[in-house]
């Protein structure tokens, strides 16, 4: 990994996204008379994994003064999540619901458009993003709106500039977005500014301009219930997965790369932090809603 040491920079981990009051259900929504309350965001269920692992993280967004928003913050910073640019502002947070299957395949159901978090826009705070290691990006981030798109786009020509190594999961979710072309476009833009490429295998082949090992210095593949790839300095290495029982399988891939990045970061080598990510995420699997509940681990 190319990212500066650690005493160069106030944090190991920066993040731009939307995080979202969750209520999940083990029902499905039409049946469902209890939710259990917590919060998810692919960027941000990423930064709470980086963080158990020890890392010093940020979370960079807009939260809504509704009567969500205190909670969501004390939420993130009673994880350790850094929250001075992800602030209060006018307006209501995103609301999604999950209700899962038997085998814990996951059924969403989203309130989120004018979100708070969608008024992000290409005005960054470039000391601010100059000061992470690695700053984690996401193409639902680029989804949430024109603004959010811009956003992620003028962060990652910031951290280019300051040697910030960026990295990027185009997450593709087609029902954020008017057409594949246009997630495309969103995703190919962005591609000259990584350095680690995070995609999940097939989901996201549908928007890659070329095969993933092609597309940036670093790739590390998801790859569900096989596992995972690293593709690095020409080097191909297949990482099996672990066992695991599925109960939900929301947020599992947001979990393997926040444990991913951490780890790098502390200086493990690509094929053991995939590993040890791999594992993080089939302990994720086991638990209902976008974050699992702490374990005793590191942190």
């Amino acid at each position: 990994m190319t990212a500066r040491t650690g005493e160069a920079a106030a944090f190991d981990l920066i993040g731009i996204g939307e995080c979202m009051v969750e209520f999940h259900a083990t029902a499905p929504l039409a049946q469902a008379t209890q939710f259990h309350k917590s919060y998810g965001g692919d960027v941000l269920n990423a930064l709470v994994a980086a963080a158990r692992q020890g890392s010093r993280t940020a979370f960079i967004s807009r939260v809504g003064d509704d009567p969500f928003g205190p909670g969501l913050q004390a939420a993130w910073r009673a994880e350790g999540i850094d929250t001075s640019h992800a602030p209060l502002v006018p307006g209501e947070n995103g609301v999604y619901f999950i209700s899962v299957d038997a085998a814990g395949e996951r059924s969403f159901t989203y309130r989120r458009a004018g979100s708070a978090a969608s008024a992000m826009n290409g005005d960054v705070d470039e000391a601010f993003i100059a000061s992470a290691r690695c700053l984690l990006l996401s193409g639902i981030t680029q989804a949430i709106s024109p603004g959010a798109r811009a956003a992620t786009l003028a962060a990652a020509r910031v951290a280019r500039a300051h040697g910030v190594t960026v990295a990027y999961d185009p997450n593709y979710r087609p029902r954020l977005w008017t057409d594949a072309a246009t997630a495309r476009a969103a995703c190919i833009e962005l591609l000259p500014y990584v350095d680690i490429l995070l995609p999940s295998l097939p989901t996201d082949a549908d928007i890659l301009p070329g095969p993933a090992l092609t597309l940036a210095p670093h790739v590390a593949v998801k790859l569900g219930e096989a596992g995972s790839e690293v593709w690095l300095d020409g080097a191909r290495t297949v990482v099996p997965a672990v066992p695991a029982q599925v109960v939900d399988t929301t947020g599992a891939g947001d979990c393997w790369n926040g444990t991913y990045l951490a780890l790098l970061l502390q200086g493990a080598d690509a094929a053991q932090a995939a590993a040890q990510a791999n594992a993080a995420a089939a302990a994720k699997l086991a638990h209902r809603g976008a974050v699992p509940p702490r374990t005793g681990g590191a942190r």
